[in-house]
């Protein structure tokens, strides 16, 4: 362990993010003392929900303000079953340089399964072994500690829009997406067409990089959205949707401390990619790998922030 295409699946990638950081939202920015018993209910709610290992449990690096690492997976599942992670982002903060990074890596990317002792495609190890399996697996294909995870089903990112009664974002270029028109200028948002927003990769010039932009900038406006409207009914939403779609082992006083003194990292953060390319191998199964070049700069650069 290191130290510390469907067009359809890429609705998780923002889903699973604003998943995340709406707990923030709701426990720092949203946060007043009248509410203490439901907010702590709420995130020993997600805690509960996460089947993680004790030693998973005790990392302390968020209260001694030290760099962070977040996992965010999307999880799409049907019924009871345990589902894959088709949404997988690393989110790293630097609380000492305000400096932040976000990458998200392609669900079918070729890696050793951490635990299975083979190569597969990186989002099968959520399915073999939940969140844990998946820690391991992305800590091992970046080669930096991952600290904290965090999961969320598919519904959870047009439930956290609509329950903060929509958000404005400045769109730089027009295009059109499932059915929705998106001209140049500010543009206000609700949960479907946020997820319209943020879903569009094939008109825009610089592809999922582009899309991946606009995905950081739907998260920021869902945060100042609560920073700047607040209610008890937006937070008893938000409440709802995070107690019912969320799972987490970031305790309730991390969760303070992300709000206030990691605000200016995530505020900060750039947007990674990984270099690759993929294609049907000997097994006829479709597989993504990733330039090793890029996959060393990208790492160097995590290792960076997160020291």
């Amino acid at each position: 362990m290191a130290k510390h295409q469907k067009k359809s699946r890429w609705k998780l990638i923002l889903g699973i993010t604003a998943g995340v950081l709406t707990l923030i939202l709701v426990a720092g920015g949203l946060f007043v003392w009248s509410m203490v018993d439901e907010v702590n209910d709420t995130v020993t709610k997600v805690n509960d929900n996460l089947q993680i290992s004790p030693e998973r449990k005790q990392v302390e690096t968020i209260e001694e303000k030290r760099s962070v690492s977040v996992l965010l997976l999307g999880i799409d599942r049907r019924g009871t079953e345990q589902g894959r992670s088709d949404s997988i982002i690393v989110l790293t903060l630097n609380p000492d340089t305000n400096e932040g990074a976000m990458l998200s890596i392609p669900r079918d990317t070729k890696t050793e399964i951490v635990g299975r002792g083979y190569r597969d495609k990186i989002n099968h190890a959520y399915a073999f072994g939940g969140a844990e399996m998946a820690m391991d697996t992305v800590e091992n294909f970046l080669d930096i500690p991952i600290d904290y995870v965090v999961e969320a089903d598919m519904e959870a990112f047009t439930e956290v829009v609509d329950a903060l009664g929509g958000v404005t974002v400045m769109n730089k270029f027009a295009f059109s997406s499932d059915n929705y028109t998106f001209p140049v200028g500010e543009v206000t948002l609700d949960g479907q067409k946020a997820l319209a927003y943020t879903r569009m990769r094939y008109d825009d010039p610089n592809g999922d990089f582009g899309r991946q932009e606009r995905q950081r900038e739907v998260v920021a406006a869902i945060i100042e959205k609560g920073r700047s409207d607040f209610s008890l009914d937006k937070v008893t939403n938000l409440l709802d949707v995070v107690g019912n779609r969320a799972k987490t082992n970031i305790e309730f006083n991390e969760l303070v401390t992300l709000s206030t003194d990691y605000m200016g990292a995530f505020r900060n953060a750039s947007t990674l990619r990984i270099e690759g390319g993929g294609g049907l191998e000997s097994d006829g199964v479709y597989y993504w790998n990733p330039d090793p070049a890029s996959l060393e700069g990208i790492q160097t650069e995590l290792k960076r922030l997160m020291e």
